[in-house]
Formats: structure tokens, C-alpha cells, sequence
């Protein structure tokens, strides 16, 4: 099958890589390694506040691995609660990046790692490559003196500017489904919410993929209250949800190529009371009265336009992860 053909194809671009660092590590020789790190302890205490919303344990002392992601996801597949937590788990991951340091590559569950098998559009695989020429004597255009004893710098470099163009290719990639959302302003679509925040909603259209905005202030006429432990936004009278992952029908009422801002009304009802739910944290509102939530109804408590969001390849090491950061 396709997919068992790209299956393998992966596992052994991900072999290579690994055999590059070990063999550049056995002669001594430095290297760019592509590192991911644990989960931090403040997003490992977060991932546990919210699944334990959902009737899920995730004992806080117990250290993260790949291994206990893996079984969770495996719990939740085909479950009504698999997308959000899917969500959850990606947002708990950090962000691969470049460096002479190896701390390992958590997401793939490797001990070492080292870029090789793309040169075409990746920078550090060349320099993966010509530290390989000089470490194994195979030519004269191996890595300098200067060049190995500058890697820290080069790794920053490189870092720095796939992270600028990841944010260019989704800016443009923005650009244009605003462009072509521009002529269907005040059409109806079908989504589903992929970001909750204090000042509103992203929600992802079904047909094209394109994110954008549901502004807290045109909610509904109470105020909303941002519950960071079960990633929704809570209605301080009503108890009425809108949670991450929720399907919702809205209407485009903005779209300005310009930017690639689209910004969408809600047309759909929140979800019921979770009666199981704890009260949501009232933030400066709750201290000071002001500040922790948004008065629905017209306002001007939200920004105008958002801009869409695209995620990159997944974590091979995380079954189930769909989008997320690059390995």
C-alpha cells in the first residue's frame, strides 16, 4: 500500500539521520544536531488539569515520555474526546530546533539526531554532509576549523530563518485563501474550533482549512470567561461552553487578503453546562472586576481580524498527532 511504502520511506530517512550523528559522534567530529526537548513542567501540569476535566489521569510527578503520550492517544482514538486531546498533546510539545548540544529528540523518542537527508531545502543537512567528507577523508570541501568552531552560531542562524520562513509560507498561504474567501463574505460555513483565548475563538473551515477569528465581544449577551484548564470559553451566567474541538456552523463577516484576516460570527449555539466541570478561574475580573472576561453583545472587546494558522509535519514518534511541529 501507499501508505506502508511511505511509512518506510520515512523510517529509513529517520535511520540515516541517526547513523549520520553516530557516525560523526565515533570520530569526534562536531555536528548540528535537530533537538526536540521534554515538555516543560508547566505544560505537562496544564495537559494533566485538562484531561482530568475529561475523566482522564495524568499523574503530575510522573516524568513525560513518548511512550505515556503514545498510550494516551491510544485510549482516546474513536473516542468523542480524540481531536481536542490531540490538540492538547500537540500544544504540550516544544518546539524542535538546531544546536551543537545534544539533548536528544523527544518527539521521535531518539537519543541523538542530525539532519541528512533533505540538502535541497535544508541548510544544516549540508553541513551534517561536509563534516561526514571530513570525518571519513572522502574529499577536500569538508567542514574548516573556523566553520566547526562557529557551529553554535550557525545552528542559531538556521534555526532563526526556518522559523521566518514557516511564518512566511503561512502568511502567504493566508493571503491567498483570503483572497479567495473575499468574494463569499457573509456565506455560511462549517468548522470547528481549534484555538480558545481570552479575546475569542479560532475556528478552522471544514472545506478549505482556513482559520480565523470569532471575537469574544459578539458572542452572546453575557460575559465569557476564558477556563484555561479545559481550554473553553465559559459564559459567567450560564455556564454554556464553547470548548477546543467543538463543531460549530459560522458566518464569514470579514476577509481582507491584505493581512489574511478573516474574521467569522458565530451562528451556533454553546454547548451545554459540564456539570462536571470545575468553575472556571475568574482571572483579574474575579479580583479586580475588570479584565478577566468579555462583555458580549457588540463591543469592542476583540481584535479584527486573526491570522491563520498552519500546522507543519507531525512528531513521527507520537502516534496520532496529525499537525505540529517539524522533526
Amino acid at each position: 500500500k501507499s501508505l506502508e511504502a511511505h511509512r518506510l520511506i520515512e523510517e529509513m530517512m529517520v535511520q540515516a539521520n541517526v547513523c549520520a550523528a553516530e557516525t560523526l559522534e565515533k570520530a569526534r567530529t562536531p555536528l548540528i544536531y535537530r533537538v526536540h526537548e521534554t515538555p516543560s513542567q508547566e505544560k505537562i501540569f496544564n495537559l494533566a488539569d485538562f484531561l482530568h476535566t475529561i475523566g482522564k489521569s495524568w499523574t503530575k510527578g510522573e516524568a513525560p515520555t513518548t511512550k505515556r503520550f503514545n498510550k494516551l492517544l491510544g485510549e482516546i482514538k474513536d473516542t468523542a474526546h480524540a481531536e481536542v486531546v490531540n490538540e492538547v498533546v500537540l500544544r504540550t510539545q516544544m518546539q524542535a530546533f538546531y544546536t551543537p548540544s545534544n539533548v536528544g529528540h523527544f518527539g521521535l523518542n531518539l537519543d541523538r539526531y542530525a539532519h541528512f537527508t533533505s540538502p535541497i531545502r535544508r541548510y544544516a543537512d549540508l553541513i551534517v554532509h561536509r563534516g561526514l567528507i571530513r570525518a571519513l577523508n572522502l574529499g577536500d570541501d569538508g567542514l574548516t576549523d573556523r566553520e566547526m568552531s562557529e557551529l553554535e552560531g550557525i545552528a542559531d542562524h538556521i534555526t532563526d530563518t526556518e522559523r521566518r520562513s514557516m511564518a512566511a509560507e503561512r502568511a502567504a498561504m493566508d493571503r491567498y485563501i483570503a483572497a479567495y474567501l473575499e468574494e463569499h463574505v457573509g456565506a455560511l460555513f462549517t468548522g470547528r474550533i481549534t484555538g480558545v483565548t481570552r479575546f475569542g475563538l479560532f475556528v478552522r473551515l471544514d472545506e478549505t482549512g482556513a482559520d480565523g477569528l470569532v471575537p469574544v465581544s459578539t458572542l452572546g449577551d453575557e460575559y465569557f470567561i476564558h477556563d484555561d484548564r479545559t481550554h473553553a470559553l465559559v459564559g459567567e451566567r450560564s455556564g454554556k461552553r464553547f470548548p477546543l474541538g467543538y463543531n460549530v456552523e459560522v458566518l464569514l463577516a470579514e476577509a481582507t487578503p491584505i493581512t489574511g484576516g478573516l474574521v467569522f460570527q458565530m451562528m451556533s449555539d454553546p454547548a451545554p453546562r459540564d456539570p462536571n466541570a470545575p468553575s472556571p478561574r475568574l482571572g483579574m475580573r474575579g479580583r479586580t472586576g475588570k479584565g478577566g472576561g468579555f462583555k458580549s453583545g457588540g463591543g469592542k472587546g476583540g481584535p479584527k481580524s486573526a491570522r491563520a494558522r498552519n500546522g507543519g509535519k507531525p512528531l513521527n514518534g507520537l502516534k496520532g498527532v496529525r499537525k505540529g511541529k517539524r522533526k
